[in-house]
C-alpha cells in the first residue's frame, strides 16, 4: 500500500528538494512498507553509529514474534520508516503553504531528524522493560524511553562529534517529547512540527502512521487505515495541522485500527504470558546482570538489547538457574496458564485500582488447595483510542474546505452514529504460574470478581474439561 503511494510521485518529490552536494552524499534503502527511503548525509553520520544499529537487535513489537511468527522487526526499520514519513509531511506542507509557512531547510531537516531519532531510547522487549520491568526492580520508579533518547542523542553527537547545530539539536529533542507536553500552553514559534512526529494535541502523527501499517503487515492482519489520505488533505490553519471534515472517519480508522493491534497482538494473552515469565525472569537475574543499571548511563545503555534472553539462557551461573528455567519453559511452550479475565464495567473505570496476585490470594476458595502470591501472575490491561474514556475527534480541528481558513471541531451530531459509545477498555487477567492451580485460582478470581463488581464471567475450562466435552458432543450426545 504505501509503497505504491510513494512511487506514484512522493518519493522523489522528497529527493528532488535536496541540494546537488546532499545528493552526492545520500544513500537510499529500500523499505517493504514505503519502498525506496532516501536518507540525506546527516541523518547518515546518526545512522552509522553502533547507538543507532542497536536498533536492529531490538524487535518492534517485543515478545509478540512467540505467538505471530512474522512479527520479527526492528525498531530500526521502523525508525527509518517515521524519518521517511516524516519528510514525506514537512515536504508537502512546504509544497502547498511554504511561502505562507516560512518553512525553511532548517525545519525540513529538524522534523526529518527527530522521526530519526525518536525511538533511540527503546529498551528490550518493547513497552514491557519500561512499564513492567524498571517500574518492579526499581520500586516503582517512573522511567521513560522518550527521556533516554534524548540521553542517547547527546551522547552520540559527544561521542561521534557530530557537526550538528545546536538550534537543531535542542529541537529535535523537543519534538521527540512533544506527546508528553500540551503544545496548546507552549510558547514556541511554528508549533504545527511538533505535530508531525509526536503529536501532543490529538495523537496524530507520523509515528503511528508506521507501525499501525508495518505491524498489521507483519503479522498478517488487514489494515484498512490510509494514512496517504491523512498526509493528502492535511492543512496548516493558526499553527495547527488540521484535517479536512471529510476525511474524519478515515482519522478514526487510524484510531480504532491502534486500538484493534493492542487487543488483537500487543495484549494477547499469550503474549502477555510470555512478557510476564520474561519480567520474572530479568528480575531474578538482576542482582547478578545488574540490567536496570544499565539505564543510567547512555555508555553502558547501548549495549542492552534484546539479547539480553540469550545471555540468561546460556549461562552456566548457578545463580541464574530460576531465570534460565523460566525461558526454558517459555522455549517448550510450557507457559503461565491463563485462567479468567473480565472488562471493567465502564461506569467503573475511573475509580478502577490495580488488581495484585494479593487481591486474588485474599479471595481464595478452602476447597481449593492454598495459594501464595508466587503462584498468580496478573494483567491489568488498558486499550482506548490514544483519550482515554475520550472521543479522539474531540481533540482534532478540522477545516471545510481547501478555500476556507477557519479550523472548526466535528459536531457529534454530523458523526457516524455507528462510531462506538464508549472509547475505553480496562481489562484485568489472571494467570497461574503452575499448571495444578489453575483450577485454583481460577475460582479466587470469580469470588474476587463477585466481591469487588458483584458480577463474575464465564468459570475457565480447564483442559481437562475441555477434552471431556469434545468426547462428549464426539459422541454425538
Amino acid at each position: 500500500m504505501g509503497a505504491n503511494y510513494l512511487k506514484d510521485g512522493a518519493s522523489s518529490d522528497s529527493f528532488a528538494l535536496l541540494s546537488g552536494d546532499e545528493r552526492r552524499f545520500s544513500k537510499h534503502v529500500h523499505d517493504n512498507v514505503h519502498g525506496n527511503i532516501y536518507l540525506d548525509p546527516l541523518s547518515l553520520k546518526f545512522i552509522d553509529t553502533e547507538q543507532f544499529q542497536r536498533l536492529r537487535d531490538l524487535k518492534q513489537l517485543g515478545l509478540s514474534y512467540m505467538v505471530y511468527p512474522g512479527a520479527v522487526h526492528s525498531r530500526f526499520e521502523h525508525s527509518l520508516g517515521v524519518y521517511w514519513l516524516a519528510s514525506e509531511a514537512i515536504n508537502r506542507l512546504k509544497t502547498y503553504q511554504g511561502l505562507e509557512l516560512d518553512i525553511d531547510r532548517f525545519d525540513t531537516q529538524t522534523v526529518k531528524i527527530a522521526g530519526l531519532l525518536h525511538d533511540l531510547g527503546h529498551g528490550p522487549f518493547s513497552h514491557m522493560f519500561e512499564r513492567e520491568f524498571i517500574p518492579r526492580v526499581l520500586h516503582g520508579l517512573k522511567w521513560s524511553h522518550e527521556e533516554m533518547s534524548l540521553k542517547m542523542i547527546d551522547y552520540i553527537v559527544d561521542e561521534h562529534n557530530i557537526d550538528i547545530p545546536s538550534d537543531i539539536l535542542k529541537k529535535v529533542k523537543e519534538m521527540i517529547i512533544a506527546s508528553e507536553k500540551d503544545a496548546s500552553k507552549s510558547s514556541k514559534e511554528k508549533l504545527f512540527l511538533y505535530d508531525i512526529v509526536a503529536n501532543g494535541r490529538n495523537g496524530i502523527d507520523v509515528d503511528k502512521f508506521d507501525y499501525i501499517v508495518r505491524d498489521s503487515r507483519a503479522c498478517g492482519l488487514g489494515c484498512n487505515f490510509e494514512f496517504q489520505r491523512v498526509l493528502e488533505t492535511m492543512r496548516v490553519i493558526e499553527d495547527e495541522i488540521c484535517y479536512r471534515t471529510k476525511e474524519y472517519l478515515t482519522i478514526h480508522k487510524l484510531f480504532a485500527a491502534r486500538a484493534d493491534l493492542h487487543r488483537t497482538v500487543y495484549m494477547h494473552a499469550k503474549v502477555k504470558a510470555i512478557e510476564l515469565m520474561v519480567v520474572d525472569a530479568m528480575t531474578k537475574a538482576n542482582d547478578v546482570l545488574q540490567i536496570s543499571s544499565y539505564i543510567d548511563e547512555p555508555a553502558q545503555y547501548w549495549k542492552l538489547d534484546d539479547t539480553i534472553l540469550k545471555t540468561i539462557e546460556t549461562s552456566s551461573s548457578q545463580d541464574l538457574k530460576e531465570s534460565r528455567d523460566l525461558i526454558l519453559r517459555i522455549r517448550r511452550r510450557d507457559l503461565y496458564q491463563y485462567c479468567n479475565e473480565f472488562s471493567v464495567p465502564k461506569e467503573k473505570v475511573d475509580y478502577f485500582k490495580t488488581v495484585t496476585p494479593q487481591d486474588i490470594i485474599c479471595s481464595q476458595s478452602s476447597a481449593y488447595p492454598a495459594l501464595h502470591e508466587d503462584d498468580i501472575a496478573v494483567s491489568n490491561v488498558r486499550i482506548d483510542l490514544t483519550r482515554g474514556k475520550n472521543n479522539p475527534l474531540d481533540s482534532i480541528n478540522f477545516f471545510q474546505d481547501y478555500d476556507s481558513n477557519k479550523k472548526l471541531p466535528i459536531r457529534d451530531d454530523s458523526i457516524s452514529h455507528l462510531l462506538p459509545t464508549s472509547y475505553q477498555d480496562m481489562i484485568v487477567r489472571v494467570y497461574s504460574k503452575k499448571p495444578n492451580l489453575v483450577e485454583a485460582v481460577s475460582k479466587a478470581f470469580e469470588n474476587f470478581q463477585v466481591k469487588t463488581y458483584g458480577m463474575k464471567t464465564q468459570v475457565h475450562e480447564t483442559p481437562e474439561k475441555k477434552r471431556k466435552r469434545s468426547r462428549y458432543n464426539l459422541a454425538g450426545v
